[in-house]
Protein backbone atom coordinates (compact mmCIF):
# COMPACT_ATOMS: atom_id res chain seq x y z
CA UNK A 1 0.00 0.00 0.00
CA UNK A 2 2.77 2.49 -1.24
CA UNK A 3 1.19 6.60 -0.64
CA UNK A 4 0.61 8.12 -3.89
CA UNK A 5 -1.32 11.48 -3.03
CA UNK A 6 -2.59 13.32 -0.08
CA UNK A 7 -5.62 15.50 -0.87
CA UNK A 8 -6.29 17.91 1.70
CA UNK A 9 -10.07 18.92 2.15
CA UNK A 10 -11.91 21.09 3.80
CA UNK A 11 -16.25 21.22 5.02
CA UNK A 12 -18.32 23.51 6.37
CA UNK A 13 -21.33 20.99 7.03
CA UNK A 14 -24.83 23.04 9.08
CA UNK A 15 -25.86 22.38 11.97
CA UNK A 16 -29.29 21.14 13.34
CA UNK A 17 -30.48 24.56 14.36
CA UNK A 18 -29.44 27.68 12.77
CA UNK A 19 -27.00 28.46 15.74
CA UNK A 20 -25.76 27.29 18.57
CA UNK A 21 -24.27 28.72 21.56
CA UNK A 22 -22.30 27.31 24.90
CA UNK A 23 -20.57 29.66 27.36
CA UNK A 24 -17.40 30.79 25.03
CA UNK A 25 -18.73 30.83 21.56
CA UNK A 26 -21.51 30.95 18.89
CA UNK A 27 -21.81 28.87 15.33
CA UNK A 28 -23.74 28.47 12.40
CA UNK A 29 -21.88 25.55 10.93
CA UNK A 30 -18.96 23.04 11.85
CA UNK A 31 -15.81 22.47 9.96
CA UNK A 32 -14.76 18.93 8.63
CA UNK A 33 -11.15 19.27 8.00
CA UNK A 34 -9.13 16.77 6.55
CA UNK A 35 -7.05 14.72 4.19
CA UNK A 36 -7.97 11.76 1.55
CA UNK A 37 -4.83 9.73 1.23
CA UNK A 38 -4.87 7.39 -1.71
CA UNK A 39 -2.33 4.16 -2.36
CA UNK A 40 -1.44 2.46 -5.30
CA UNK A 41 -3.45 -0.22 -5.07
CA UNK A 42 -6.46 2.19 -5.38
CA UNK A 43 -7.46 2.21 -1.68
CA UNK A 44 -8.69 5.36 -0.29
CA UNK A 45 -8.41 6.21 3.55
CA UNK A 46 -10.52 9.58 4.66
CA UNK A 47 -9.22 10.86 8.14
CA UNK A 48 -10.60 14.67 9.67
CA UNK A 49 -10.17 17.29 12.43
CA UNK A 50 -13.36 19.45 13.50
CA UNK A 51 -13.64 23.21 13.66
CA UNK A 52 -15.83 26.00 14.06
CA UNK A 53 -15.79 26.75 10.15
CA UNK A 54 -13.56 29.42 10.00
CA UNK A 55 -12.20 29.29 6.88
CA UNK A 56 -8.82 31.41 7.03
CA UNK A 57 -7.77 28.36 9.94
CA UNK A 58 -9.14 25.78 8.80
CA UNK A 59 -6.78 26.73 5.26
CA UNK A 60 -3.83 26.73 7.89
CA UNK A 61 -4.60 22.87 9.05
CA UNK A 62 -4.63 22.04 5.04
CA UNK A 63 -2.05 23.68 4.18
CA UNK A 64 0.09 21.94 7.17
CA UNK A 65 -1.53 18.92 5.58
CA UNK A 66 0.01 19.53 2.11
CA UNK A 67 2.58 21.54 2.16
CA UNK A 68 4.48 19.77 4.97
CA UNK A 69 3.21 16.19 5.76
CA UNK A 70 2.28 15.30 2.53
CA UNK A 71 6.22 15.23 1.22
CA UNK A 72 6.46 13.34 4.08
CA UNK A 73 4.48 10.47 3.23
CA UNK A 74 4.36 10.37 -0.40
CA UNK A 75 5.76 6.81 -1.46
CA UNK A 76 5.58 5.41 2.36
CA UNK A 77 3.87 2.16 3.07
CA UNK A 78 0.26 3.16 4.42
CA UNK A 79 0.27 0.32 6.34
CA UNK A 80 3.22 0.99 8.61
CA UNK A 81 0.93 4.11 10.19
CA UNK A 82 3.22 3.27 13.48
CA UNK A 83 6.07 4.51 12.32
CA UNK A 84 4.55 6.97 9.94
CA UNK A 85 3.05 8.63 12.94
CA UNK A 86 5.95 8.94 14.97
CA UNK A 87 7.67 10.29 11.65
CA UNK A 88 5.37 12.84 11.35
CA UNK A 89 4.57 13.72 15.00
CA UNK A 90 8.60 13.72 15.83
CA UNK A 91 9.56 15.65 12.52
CA UNK A 92 12.68 18.25 14.13
CA UNK A 93 11.29 21.51 11.96
CA UNK A 94 7.45 20.67 12.84
CA UNK A 95 7.66 19.68 16.57
CA UNK A 96 9.77 23.27 16.43
CA UNK A 97 6.81 25.46 15.35
CA UNK A 98 4.16 23.30 17.25
CA UNK A 99 3.61 20.23 19.47
CA UNK A 100 -0.61 20.93 19.42
CA UNK A 101 -2.94 23.08 18.04
CA UNK A 102 -2.57 23.52 13.88
CA UNK A 103 0.28 20.74 13.43
CA UNK A 104 -1.45 18.05 15.75
CA UNK A 105 -4.66 18.63 14.22
CA UNK A 106 -3.33 18.11 11.27
CA UNK A 107 -2.09 15.33 12.20
CA UNK A 108 -4.92 13.50 13.39
CA UNK A 109 -6.65 13.84 10.34
CA UNK A 110 -3.27 12.24 8.46
CA UNK A 111 -3.64 9.61 11.21
CA UNK A 112 -7.01 8.56 11.30
CA UNK A 113 -6.70 8.20 7.16
CA UNK A 114 -4.18 6.38 7.52
CA UNK A 115 -6.04 3.77 9.84
CA UNK A 116 -8.95 4.03 7.50
CA UNK A 117 -6.79 2.77 5.02
CA UNK A 118 -5.91 -0.21 7.44
CA UNK A 119 -9.27 -1.36 8.27
CA UNK A 120 -10.66 -1.16 4.38
CA UNK A 121 -7.90 -3.19 3.65
CA UNK A 122 -8.45 -5.78 5.72
CA UNK A 123 -12.30 -6.05 4.97
CA UNK A 124 -12.99 -4.85 8.51
CA UNK A 125 -14.80 -2.35 10.54
CA UNK A 126 -11.84 -0.23 12.66
CA UNK A 127 -13.39 -1.64 16.04
CA UNK A 128 -13.15 -5.15 14.79
CA UNK A 129 -9.71 -4.44 13.26
CA UNK A 130 -8.54 -3.35 16.68
CA UNK A 131 -9.31 -6.58 18.37
CA UNK A 132 -12.77 -6.77 18.69
CA UNK A 133 -16.06 -5.31 20.39
CA UNK A 134 -15.73 -5.75 24.13
CA UNK A 135 -19.85 -4.53 24.65
CA UNK A 136 -23.08 -5.69 22.41
CA UNK A 137 -24.66 -1.76 23.79
CA UNK A 138 -22.87 1.59 23.52
CA UNK A 139 -24.99 3.59 25.84
CA UNK A 140 -25.48 7.55 23.91
CA UNK A 141 -25.97 10.62 25.83
CA UNK A 142 -27.40 13.48 23.94
CA UNK A 143 -25.58 17.12 24.06
CA UNK A 144 -27.40 18.49 21.58
CA UNK A 145 -30.52 19.21 23.06
CA UNK A 146 -28.62 21.40 25.96
CA UNK A 147 -27.04 24.52 24.51
CA UNK A 148 -26.99 27.51 26.57
CA UNK A 149 -28.46 29.49 23.44
CA UNK A 150 -32.18 27.45 23.99
CA UNK A 151 -34.55 29.03 26.99
CA UNK A 152 -35.73 27.25 29.31
CA UNK A 153 -38.61 25.88 28.33
CA UNK A 154 -37.02 24.66 24.89
CA UNK A 155 -34.41 23.08 27.09
CA UNK A 156 -36.97 21.33 28.98
CA UNK A 157 -38.70 20.40 25.93
CA UNK A 158 -35.96 18.99 24.36
CA UNK A 159 -34.81 16.77 26.85
CA UNK A 160 -38.01 15.43 27.71
CA UNK A 161 -38.57 14.71 24.26
CA UNK A 162 -35.08 13.02 23.76
CA UNK A 163 -36.03 10.86 26.89
CA UNK A 164 -39.63 10.07 25.77
CA UNK A 165 -39.61 9.94 23.06
CA UNK A 166 -36.54 9.41 21.45
CA UNK A 167 -34.99 6.72 24.39
CA UNK A 168 -32.32 8.63 25.29
CA UNK A 169 -31.27 7.65 29.55
CA UNK A 170 -28.31 10.38 29.20
CA UNK A 171 -27.82 13.70 28.48
CA UNK A 172 -25.73 16.95 28.86
CA UNK A 173 -26.27 20.23 29.75
CA UNK A 174 -24.03 23.77 29.09
CA UNK A 175 -23.79 26.11 32.08
CA UNK A 176 -21.42 29.00 32.09
CA UNK A 177 -23.76 32.00 32.55
CA UNK A 178 -22.18 35.33 33.99
CA UNK A 179 -25.01 34.46 37.41
CA UNK A 180 -24.49 30.50 37.85
CA UNK A 181 -27.97 30.72 39.68
CA UNK A 182 -29.44 31.26 35.60
CA UNK A 183 -28.04 27.73 35.60
CA UNK A 184 -29.09 26.61 38.40
CA UNK A 185 -32.76 27.11 37.77
CA UNK A 186 -32.88 25.82 34.04
CA UNK A 187 -31.04 22.12 35.44
CA UNK A 188 -33.74 22.40 38.58
CA UNK A 189 -36.45 22.99 35.65
CA UNK A 190 -34.98 19.99 33.53
CA UNK A 191 -34.44 17.29 36.92
CA UNK A 192 -38.33 18.25 37.85
CA UNK A 193 -39.55 17.34 34.15
CA UNK A 194 -37.62 14.23 33.87
CA UNK A 195 -36.91 13.31 37.34
CA UNK A 196 -34.13 11.41 39.17
CA UNK A 197 -33.88 8.04 36.70
CA UNK A 198 -32.03 9.84 33.92
CA UNK A 199 -28.70 10.84 34.17
CA UNK A 200 -27.69 14.23 33.91
CA UNK A 201 -24.43 15.44 32.89
CA UNK A 202 -23.12 19.45 32.87
CA UNK A 203 -20.12 21.15 30.23
CA UNK A 204 -19.19 24.88 31.45
CA UNK A 205 -16.41 25.18 28.47
CA UNK A 206 -13.79 26.48 30.92
CA UNK A 207 -15.81 29.62 31.78
CA UNK A 208 -15.83 29.89 35.21
CA UNK A 209 -13.01 30.38 38.15
CA UNK A 210 -12.59 28.24 41.03
CA UNK A 211 -14.95 30.10 43.60
CA UNK A 212 -17.66 30.42 40.98
CA UNK A 213 -17.52 26.24 40.55
CA UNK A 214 -17.38 26.24 43.93
CA UNK A 215 -20.50 28.48 45.05
CA UNK A 216 -22.20 26.14 41.98
CA UNK A 217 -21.63 22.82 43.05
CA UNK A 218 -22.77 24.05 46.64
CA UNK A 219 -25.87 24.35 45.24
CA UNK A 220 -26.19 22.17 42.98
CA UNK A 221 -25.67 18.79 45.23
CA UNK A 222 -29.16 17.53 45.59
CA UNK A 223 -29.16 17.51 41.43
CA UNK A 224 -27.26 14.33 41.05
CA UNK A 225 -24.99 15.63 38.30
CA UNK A 226 -23.35 12.81 36.94
CA UNK A 227 -20.14 15.06 35.89
CA UNK A 228 -19.44 18.64 35.22
CA UNK A 229 -17.16 19.19 32.28
CA UNK A 230 -14.52 21.62 31.61
CA UNK A 231 -15.71 23.75 34.63
CA UNK A 232 -12.42 25.83 34.45
CA UNK A 233 -9.33 27.02 32.22
CA UNK A 234 -8.48 23.96 30.01
CA UNK A 235 -4.75 23.90 31.15
CA UNK A 236 -5.44 24.88 35.15
CA UNK A 237 -4.30 21.81 36.46
CA UNK A 238 -4.34 23.47 40.44
CA UNK A 239 -7.65 24.77 40.08
CA UNK A 240 -9.01 21.46 38.86
CA UNK A 241 -7.40 19.45 41.49
CA UNK A 242 -8.88 21.54 43.93
CA UNK A 243 -12.19 21.07 42.55
CA UNK A 244 -12.04 17.39 42.55
CA UNK A 245 -10.94 17.21 45.91
CA UNK A 246 -13.84 19.57 47.00
CA UNK A 247 -17.03 17.92 45.67
CA UNK A 248 -18.89 15.19 45.36
CA UNK A 249 -19.46 16.28 41.97
CA UNK A 250 -17.21 14.54 39.16
CA UNK A 251 -14.49 16.38 37.29
CA UNK A 252 -14.57 15.39 33.21
CA UNK A 253 -12.65 16.69 30.83
CA UNK A 254 -10.09 16.23 27.65
CA UNK A 255 -11.62 17.80 24.81
CA UNK A 256 -8.97 20.71 24.98
CA UNK A 257 -5.41 18.82 25.81
CA UNK A 258 -3.53 17.61 22.92
CA UNK A 259 -1.06 15.04 23.98
CA UNK A 260 -1.18 12.06 26.36
CA UNK A 261 1.41 14.01 28.39
CA UNK A 262 -1.25 16.68 29.48
CA UNK A 263 -3.51 14.17 30.19
CA UNK A 264 -1.06 11.95 32.67
CA UNK A 265 -0.47 15.37 34.31
CA UNK A 266 -4.14 15.55 34.93
CA UNK A 267 -4.72 12.09 36.07
CA UNK A 268 -1.32 12.53 38.31
CA UNK A 269 -2.82 15.12 39.90
CA UNK A 270 -6.11 13.38 40.83
CA UNK A 271 -8.07 16.17 38.79
CA UNK A 272 -10.19 14.14 36.55
CA UNK A 273 -12.67 11.34 37.22
CA UNK A 274 -14.51 11.38 33.60
CA UNK A 275 -11.47 11.41 30.55
CA UNK A 276 -12.55 12.88 27.88
CA UNK A 277 -9.94 12.22 25.17
CA UNK A 278 -10.84 13.43 21.61
CA UNK A 279 -9.11 11.52 18.33
CA UNK A 280 -9.40 14.61 16.16
CA UNK A 281 -7.44 17.11 18.91
CA UNK A 282 -5.02 14.37 19.86
CA UNK A 283 -2.65 13.53 17.30
CA UNK A 284 -5.39 10.99 16.06
CA UNK A 285 -6.03 7.30 16.71
CA UNK A 286 -2.51 6.18 17.50
CA UNK A 287 -2.21 8.83 20.37
CA UNK A 288 -5.86 8.06 21.62
CA UNK A 289 -4.97 4.75 22.32
CA UNK A 290 -2.25 6.00 24.35
CA UNK A 291 -4.45 7.91 26.31
CA UNK A 292 -7.14 5.51 26.81
CA UNK A 293 -4.45 3.09 28.10
CA UNK A 294 -3.09 5.22 30.59
CA UNK A 295 -6.60 6.20 31.95
CA UNK A 296 -7.41 2.17 31.92
CA UNK A 297 -4.45 1.77 33.99
CA UNK A 298 -5.67 4.41 36.39
CA UNK A 299 -8.57 2.56 36.86
CA UNK A 300 -10.61 5.50 35.14
CA UNK A 301 -13.81 5.71 32.69
CA UNK A 302 -12.82 6.79 29.32
CA UNK A 303 -15.55 9.03 27.49
CA UNK A 304 -14.49 10.38 24.49
CA UNK A 305 -15.28 13.99 23.12
CA UNK A 306 -17.34 12.46 20.72
CA UNK A 307 -19.86 14.85 19.80
CA UNK A 308 -19.71 15.84 16.14
CA UNK A 309 -16.75 13.25 15.69
CA UNK A 310 -18.48 10.50 16.59
CA UNK A 311 -18.07 8.81 13.29
CA UNK A 312 -14.47 8.10 14.68
CA UNK A 313 -15.04 7.34 18.19
CA UNK A 314 -17.92 4.80 18.40
CA UNK A 315 -15.50 2.30 17.02
CA UNK A 316 -12.89 3.08 19.66
CA UNK A 317 -15.52 3.25 21.79
CA UNK A 318 -16.96 -0.38 21.16
CA UNK A 319 -13.36 -1.82 21.40
CA UNK A 320 -11.62 0.04 24.52
CA UNK A 321 -12.11 -1.51 27.56
CA UNK A 322 -12.73 1.07 29.68
CA UNK A 323 -15.39 3.19 27.61
CA UNK A 324 -19.12 2.34 28.16
CA UNK A 325 -21.25 5.83 26.85
CA UNK A 326 -20.59 8.28 23.94
CA UNK A 327 -21.51 11.97 23.16
CA UNK A 328 -24.03 12.26 20.96
CA UNK A 329 -24.48 15.46 18.69
CA UNK A 330 -25.92 14.39 15.37
CA UNK A 331 -24.42 17.54 13.13
CA UNK A 332 -22.40 15.48 10.78
CA UNK A 333 -23.08 12.00 10.22
CA UNK A 334 -25.67 12.23 7.31
CA UNK A 335 -22.89 13.55 5.13
CA UNK A 336 -21.01 10.00 5.64
CA UNK A 337 -21.24 6.69 3.83
CA UNK A 338 -21.72 4.84 7.45
CA UNK A 339 -23.79 7.50 9.59
CA UNK A 340 -22.89 7.30 13.46
CA UNK A 341 -26.64 5.84 14.38
CA UNK A 342 -28.18 5.81 17.87
CA UNK A 343 -31.45 3.80 18.16
CA UNK A 344 -33.25 3.54 21.75
CA UNK A 345 -30.19 5.48 23.13
CA UNK A 346 -27.57 3.08 21.93
CA UNK A 347 -24.93 3.41 19.08
CA UNK A 348 -25.59 1.15 16.65
CA UNK A 349 -22.09 -1.13 15.84
CA UNK A 350 -20.65 0.11 12.30
CA UNK A 351 -20.61 -2.72 10.05
CA UNK A 352 -18.82 -1.21 7.07
CA UNK A 353 -15.46 -1.63 6.20
CA UNK A 354 -12.73 1.15 7.79
CA UNK A 355 -13.46 4.10 10.42
CA UNK A 356 -16.78 5.53 8.85
CA UNK A 357 -14.68 8.34 7.80
CA UNK A 358 -15.50 7.86 4.15
CA UNK A 359 -17.77 11.47 2.96
CA UNK A 360 -20.36 11.14 0.50
CA UNK A 361 -19.37 12.80 -2.89
CA UNK A 362 -22.38 15.04 -2.73
CA UNK A 363 -21.52 16.07 0.30
CA UNK A 364 -18.36 16.95 -1.17
CA UNK A 365 -19.32 19.04 -3.87
CA UNK A 366 -22.06 20.95 -1.81
CA UNK A 367 -20.11 21.90 1.16
CA UNK A 368 -16.87 21.74 0.27
CA UNK A 369 -14.68 24.96 0.52
CA UNK A 370 -11.61 26.18 -1.63
CA UNK A 371 -8.03 25.53 -0.40
CA UNK A 372 -6.79 29.23 -0.89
Amino acid sequence: MKITAVEPFILHLPLTSDSISDSTHSITHWGVVGAKITTSDGLEGYGFTGTHAHLASDRLITSCIRDCYAPLLIGEDAADHQRLWTKLARYPALQWVGRAGITHLALAAVDVALWDLAAKKAGLPLWALLGGARTDALEAYNTDIGWLSFSKDALVAGSARAVEEEGFTRIKIKVGHDDPNTDIERLEAVRKRLGHRVRIAIDANGRWDLPTCQRFCARAKDLDIYWFEEPMWYDDVASHTALARNTAIPVALGEQLYTVDAFRTFINAGAVHYVQPDVTRLGGITEYIQVADLALANRLPVVPHAGEMSQVHVHLSYWHPASTILEYIPWIKDHFHEPAHVKDGIFLRPQQPGASTTPLLESMERHGKSLT
